[in-house]
């Protein structure tokens, strides 16, 4: 191949359909198939043995008639109508066997109709006799018909049964998924409550094993997690008392350098404090929204004017979407702010429609949180901060119904990418009390 000929294109492989790899489908592939195999398998042996048994009988009598007749000829009595020398219609093996002197027999269609002939010698000549074998190879094809229909019948009504018997398996196990889907969304009081795992007596099925241990695990993480809510929760109001004594002592102070420490770590715990209590009710999922239609892009403005930060706001395409104000500016300023923490100059707000991307050109987010998201109390190595601010911004975006992505540059940098419903006026026609402009 030259250096400027393009390789050859790789065959496509064939792909079979989603449903071919289901339970069901691979259950009854191997159902028809056992099933086609052992009626295969019987029909052969019952036919094998019945053809034998009718051929041995047919055989039976046409020597029988071969013995008569030979005694006959042999005696120079008249040869019976249904034999005689060298007849018309002697298969010319069966011939050529009697003129060597030995006795055979043979099926061979005789004037259209299966004949059973036996022949032996007579003097250099064959002498030979014919049976009906009509009788016996319409009980053969019949039995084969039998033998056939009854297959079908027998894969048809096991295929039937065992589709059943397959899909309440299947049933239960897409029950078992559902519920493990939920618990994986936040629903932590999902339960399958498979009713053979509440009787001990009764005997339990790998389903239901599989059901019983989705249970208890929901329920021992639901503990934990309420126990973690509640812990959060009592923290944070316990700490609202003394921070707010203490935010009055500190405000008392001479003036000058150890004040000015003080009140700035009474404000960081006091800051820490309002996150707990804000994830806290974030955790409980009880936070309602206040839905407004609003320019996305001047409330993007806004929020980093509020920042007091040197943010670019770049506008490709502005928007009207409907949120919840206070939640959204909430949202932006924590990744406005998380990334001048801890993030690289300069940092962008990047309005696209109903997409806002903030940006920063510092090393990137960590692999964790790529992988799986922001953890509270987990921060880069040496970092500062307590890793709540991406925590709450995660939180609230889903409040607000939105979706909010992270990733790294390919060049350089962290990027946030929220996606938010963009208003159309297509969804309150009829209705002008439905949304107000900002």
């Amino acid at each position: 191949m030259s250096p400027g000929t393009p390789p050859p294109a790789r065959p496509r492989l064939l792909r079979l359909p989603r449903w071919t790899a289901t339970l069901t489908w691979k259950a009854a592939v191997f159902i028809t198939v056992m099933c086609c195999a052992l009626a295969a398998l019987l029909g052969a042996l019952v036919h094998v043995s019945v053809t034998r048994q009718t051929v041995d009988q047919a055989r039976e009598k046409a020597l029988s008639r071969l013995s008569d007749i030979t005694r006959s000829y042999e005696s120079g009595e008249p040869v019976p109508r249904f034999g005689g020398i060298d007849p018309d219609g002697l298969p010319a093996a069966l011939r050529a066997l009697a003129v060597r002197g030995e006795r055979g027999t043979m099926v061979a269609d005789y004037r259209g109709r299966p004949t059973m002939w036996a022949a032996g010698p007579a003097d250099g000549r064959a002498l030979a006799v014919r049976v009906d074998y009509s009788l016996s190879a319409s009980t053969i094809s019949g039995l084969d018909q039998a033998i056939v229909g009854s297959s079908v019948l027998a894969i048809g009504a096991t295929l039937l049964v065992g589709a059943f018997a397959v899909t309440r398996v299947t049933r239960r196990l897409h029950l078992t998924a559902q519920v493990a889907r939920r618990i994986s969304a936040g629903d932590l009081d999902a339960r399958v409550n498979d009713p053979r795992t509440k009787d001990p007596t009764r005997p339990q099925d790998e389903v239901a094993t599989v059901s019983g241990a989705l249970d208890t695990m929901a329920s021992s993480l639901q503990g934990k997690l309420l126990s973690e809510q509640r812990f959060t929760a009592d923290v944070a109001h316990e700490l609202r008392t003394p921070l707010t004594g203490l935010s009055a002592a500190a405000e008392l102070l001479p003036e000058g350098r150890p004040a000015e420490l003080v009140q700035d770590r009474v404000r960081a715990m006091r800051a820490l404090t309002e996150d707990l209590l804000e994830i806290s009710r974030l955790d409980a999922r009880n936070e309602t929204v206040d839905m407004d239609v609003l320019d996305l892009a001047r409330l993007a403005e806004r929020v980093v004017r509020a920042s007091g930060t040197a943010t670019e706001v770049l506008v490709l395409r502005d928007a009207r979407v409907e949120t919840d104000r206070r939640r959204l500016e909430r949202v932006l300023g924590n990744l406005i702010a998380n990334a001048h923490k801890h993030g690289g100059q300069p940092v962008w707000v990047v309005v696209d429609g109903p997409v806002v991307t903030v940006r920063d050109h510092g090393e990137g987010f960590p692999e964790y949180l790529l992988e799986h998201g922001p953890q509270r109390f987990r921060t880069e190595s040496g970092s500062k901060g307590h890793g709540l601010g991406l925590t709450i911004a995660v939180g609230q975006a889903a409040v607000i119904g939105a979706s909010l992505g992270f990733d790294n540059a390919p060049d350089g940098g962290a990027r946030a990418r929220l996606t938010l419903t963009e208003f159309t006026e297509d969804d309150h026609d009829g209705d002008p009390d439905a949304a107000h402009a900002e």
